[in-house]
């Protein structure tokens, strides 16, 4: 908005405003510069910023102010850290100024408690209502009149020299109202004959106010009546000519419509108004809908948006827009928001369904007609225009305090006419459209109910006694309703109409996701058909989208992920994911990475499955399998340099993502963790199975994270299964091996044995060299573990040869390691210490980090038994830092297991209790019983040489009820510890 820099408009010099009563009565001014009155005497009001706090407070018109608003006033986002004090300072010498009856503090705020009258701004806007009235009645001189007093109460610009983010909004609206106040006057002027008078005032004002579009309509009005119709045309194209330059924009219908009945030389134009009739009294529309009579939960919600309505009243205009996917509840929270926000709207409420999402959204122009009409207006006096008719309504909205419920808005376009303009109105919009674009508005994104609210909706309406019999039957329904409101009530209602189903019934037929769509339907209510409406609006490119990225079984998929299975560039991915998340059918679980909701997943997948080929729906599913595999093979490829599993796994046709260093690609592996593995259980295609296996093959350390363990080995049994089933042998092999690397994880050496013999025969039967060499270093392994250590040093002999002959440098350095396990345990320390070293040589020079780990692991076990402790030390430390950096639960837990063993033969038995506590808690759901067992054991015996045996001989019974358990040669070794306690 322009400033006004040209003349004040007949504002005569401002004297302090006069108010009845004590002649030392107090009185304030904020139209001009800010002051205070005792009576005739000005009082000092201090520096500019103790007059912002003075201010700040007379505008808020007697309400509490609390220290953050004011610091927030005085500030912005960038107060001082002494902020508040300063606060303080200043309000504790307006105190002085104006008494402890007038400035009070409460509410851990200050307000200043006066009379109207004694604040120009109030005695204005006291007197601005009169003159409406007045107008409205018909009495125009009247209603000039006011203005003018109105406008003479002004002193130049308002709040002069206040400093602040709040002065200046204040300086903007007030100084727009001024503008407004004076296009009245105008106006009246006009109407009354004034015309002549009014051009040089208006040709001022144009010139101050270039832009502003109303005043040049006045201006050309005022001409023409004057006899100045050359003048009164040239106005029109001065205006059209600056728009166009300025602004690129054409004059408003108003003013060519002034130019038209110019040009025509309408003779209604040429003479004022006709005195209107009195304005009939306003009504009083009550429109909203019945609130539900179970409404549930919600609390938070309700209490932010009912605390937003219920200040409007001081606000230019409060609109909070809530959104949310079909059938979360956003209708039915607003309404019941609105219900107990209506006294605060002692004028009306005004209610419309927008039909958004439907295939013929409400016209602003037809709602309009319906809200003038219900606000008192006469058929023949509502405009034709959208615009007209949307000047009305606020015209006929002002004074008023009235809530407007938007209801399913289609977008923020449709709901901008309808919006009041005017302090004191609220609209409360709904949609399945996110309001980025609607400015000023308070955004509310409404998701599914918690548990707890969803159960008490069920309970609600299906009865106490029936769900507290069946309370978790009760919650599988509505998990199995997404928590979603709309299909917790069509659930909830068909089993209050069927006295014979149980609870239980019910759960069983929502257990078959196939029909749960089907199921979740009661007379006019059905959640597939409200996501129906949402998906009908989608343009057809968007509707693939959604369809398609609905086969995805992931909790959620990234944007390259997406882009993939798509079949698309990135940035055109994300400009339909985002369009998807604008109206609510897919939500931005974070940034980048996107979700459905449950049920919406379903319908998803339903509209794949009847607008899709199948053979599309298998190409998506494909190329976001290559997508996961060509990136994985990638991250396993920069953590195992010279792997052959590069050389080895099924190609793709759809290239993957890249990364810088193996930090990245570590944190792509764990965000994905859950989806790639997903993917792996869904991968039932002819085709896709050898793939999947190798996916599985190349996030091998998923299964070592503790976070994904059972994931990866319920993946692996799946693909087992998959693979037998389809006879494909090459397959199985490799998935037995990675269900053997789970195994050995969980400590099931016996089951990890049996799926590793299996591999490696399948292995030599199709000449598959990836299973040939692992499985015997894994038999090793377990031999081991199984104290079978001759057994074990064949199997790893041959590992090593397989490696060799395969021309795998770190697998082979991963069989010397494990080799020099089983030459430790069979006492050759010297061997097992040239052994790890070879190992640790081939990972150091092929830049193994990781792997480099687990062969400083293996050395620093050999070096302990030769009673190098300190070197020891040195090697397990090492590890543990590669461990802990690369997420290996499994292995950082080994790790400081293995150094309190070394702490415990070097005499230092504290500290061998406390790093036998730590492996205890890393170790916690992952690394199995036998391994826990084997801490325990070391537990005990540091516990027992620091004075500690109870608690030594609890950790013995417990490692041996392990041992017991699982049949382990470690039985004999701890029962001798507790030789002195066992019975007999």
């Amino acid at each position: 908005m322009d400033r006004d820099n040209g003349p004040r408009v007949r504002v005569p010099e401002q004297r302090a405003p006069e108010k009845p009563g004590t002649a030392d009565a107090l009185r304030f001014t904020v139209l001009g510069p800010v002051r205070a009155w005792r009576g005739s005497e000005l009082l000092s009001s201090g520096s500019p910023q103790q007059r912002a706090l003075l201010a700040a407070l007379l505008l808020r018109e007697g309400r509490t102010a609390t220290a953050s608003e004011l610091i927030d006033a005085f500030w912005g986002e960038d107060p001082p850290s002494q902020a508040l004090a300063t606060i303080r300072t200043y309000a504790s010498r307006l105190r002085k100024i104006l008494g402890q009856d007038t400035l009070v503090s409460e509410s851990g705020g200050y307000a200043i408690r006066t009379d109207r009258a004694a604040l120009d701004l109030t005695l204005a806007q006291d007197l601005a209502g009169e003159a409406e009235k007045a107008r409205a009645a018909g009495d125009r001189c009247q209603a000039r009149t006011l203005i003018n007093k109105v406008l003479g109460l002004w002193d130049g610009e308002a709040l002069a020299s206040v400093p602040g983010p709040y002065a200046d909004n204040q300086r903007t609206r007030l100084e727009e109202w001024r503008l407004q106040l004076t296009e009245a006057r105008l106006d009246l002027d006009l109407e009354v004959g004034c015309h002549a008078e009014a051009v040089s005032e208006l040709t001022a004002l144009t010139a101050a106010h270039p832009l502003r579009e109303r005043l040049r309509e006045l201006l050309t009005v005022a001409l023409y009546r004057s006899g100045r119709q050359a003048e009164a045309l040239a106005v029109y194209a001065d205006t059209r000519r600056l728009l166009a330059e300025e602004l690129g924009v054409d004059p408003r219908p108003e003013l060519a419509q002034l130019q038209q009945r110019i040009l025509r030389a309408d003779e209604e134009l040429a003479r004022p108004a006709d005195e209107p009739a009195p304005a009939p009294a306003p009504l009083r529309p009550a429109q909203l809908p019945a609130t539900v009579p179970d409404f549930t939960g919600r609390s938070a919600f309700v209490a932010e948006l009912g605390g937003r309505l219920a200040t409007a009243e001081g606000s230019v205009m409060a609109v909070s827009a809530v959104a949310g996917i079909g059938g979360v509840g956003k209708t039915t929270l607003a309404v019941h928001v609105a219900h107990q926000a209506r006294r605060h709207f002692p004028d009306g409420q005004l209610y419309v369904d927008l039909q958004g999402a439907g295939a013929r959204a409400a016209e602003p122009e037809t709602v309009l007609g319906s809200f003038l009409r219900a606000l008192g207006t006469a058929d023949s006096a509502i405009p034709d225009t959208l615009d007209e008719r949307a000047a009305l309504y606020r015209s006929t909205l002002d004074g008023r305090r009235i809530l407007i419920l938007l209801d399913n808005a289609h977008d923020a376009a449709q709901i901008r006419p309808l919006l009041p303009g005017t302090a004191g109105c609220a609209a409360l919009v709904t949609s399945r459209v996110r309001m980025v674009d609607l400015a000023g508005a308070h955004l509310v994104d409404l998701d599914v109910m918690s548990p707890e609210e969803a159960l008490q909706l069920f309970t609600r309406i299906v009865g106490d006694e029936r769900v507290g019999a069946e309370r978790e039957a009760a919650l599988d329904v509505v998990a199995a309703c997404g928590f979603l409101p709309l299909a917790i009530r069509i659930a909830a209602s068909r089993l209050a109409a069927r006295r014979t189903w149980t609870v239980s019934v019910l759960a069983a037929k929502l257990a078959d996701e196939r029909r749960r769509l089907d199921e979740l339907q009661a007379g006019d209510l059905a959640v597939k058909a409200t996501f129906e409406l949402g998906y009908g609006q989608l343009e057809p490119a968007q509707a693939r989208a959604f369809r398609l990225l609905g086969l995805a079984d992931g909790p959620d998929i990234s944007l390259a992920a997406a882009a993939a299975l798509l079949n698309l560039d990135p940035h055109a991915a994300e400009d339909l994911l985002e369009a998807l998340v604008d109206t609510s059918l897919v939500e931005s679980a974070a940034p980048g990475r996107y979700r459905y909701h449950d049920l919406v997943r379903l319908y998803a997948r339903a509209c794949a499955e009847r607008d899709e080929e199948p053979v599309e729906r298998e190409s998506a599913l494909s190329r976001l399998l290559d997508f996961y595999l060509a990136t994985a093979a990638g991250v396993y490829a920069l953590e195992r340099p010279g792997d052959r599993l590069a050389d080895h796994r099924e190609p793709t046709q759809y290239s993957g993502l890249t990364f810088a260093d193996r930090h990245s690609a570590q944190d792509w592996l764990y965000t994905e963790a859950n989806s790639l593995l997903a993917c792996v259980r869904q991968s039932s295609g002819a085709g896709a199975v050898r793939r999947a296996v190798d996916l599985l093959w190349a996030t091998k350390d998923l299964a070592e994270s503790g976070a994904n363990s059972k994931q990866y080995e319920a993946a692996a049994i799946t693909m087992r299964d998959l693979a037998r089933s389809s006879d494909d042998a090459r397959a199985e092999g490799r998935a037995l091996i990675t269900l053997t690397n789970a195994r050995l994880v969980a400590g099931r050496f016996d089951q990890a044995e049996r799926d590793a013999q299996r591999a490696m025969r399948l292995a030599r039967a199709v000449d598959d060299p990836l299973p040939s060499c692992w499985a015997p270093n894994d038999l090793g392994i377990i031999a081991l573990y199984q104290n079978r250590h001759a057994e074990g040093e064949a199997y790893l002999e041959q590992a090593i040869a397989n490696f060799r002959a395969d021309g795998n440098r770190p697998g082979e350095a991963s069989a010397l390691c494990n080799l020099s396990r089983i030459h430790l345990a069979m006492g050759n320390t010297t061997s097992a210490v040239a052994l790890a070293q070879q190992g640790i040589d081939i990972y150091d020079e092929l830049g193994h980090a990781l792997r480099g780990a687990n062969g400083r692991y293996a050395l620093g076990l050999a070096l302990t038994q030769s009673g190098r402790f300190a070197d020891a030390t040195e090697q397990l430390h090492e590890a543990l830092a590669v461990f802990r950096d690369s997420r290996q639960r499994l292995w950082e837990g080994m790790a400081t297991f293995r150094l309190a063993e070394v702490d415990l033969a070097a005499g230092l038995p504290a500290q061998a209790a406390t790093k036998s506590e730590q492996a205890l808690a890393i170790l916690r759901g992952i690394g199995g019983e036998w391994r826990r067992g084997n801490v325990l054991t070391v537990l005990g015996r540091a516990l027992s040489e620091i004075g500690q045996p109870g608690r030594a001989q609890v950790c013995w019974r417990e490692a041996l009820e392990i041992y017991e358990t699982l049949g382990s040669a470690e039985i004999e070794t701890v029962r001798k510890l507790l030789v002195p306690t066992l019975p007999g």
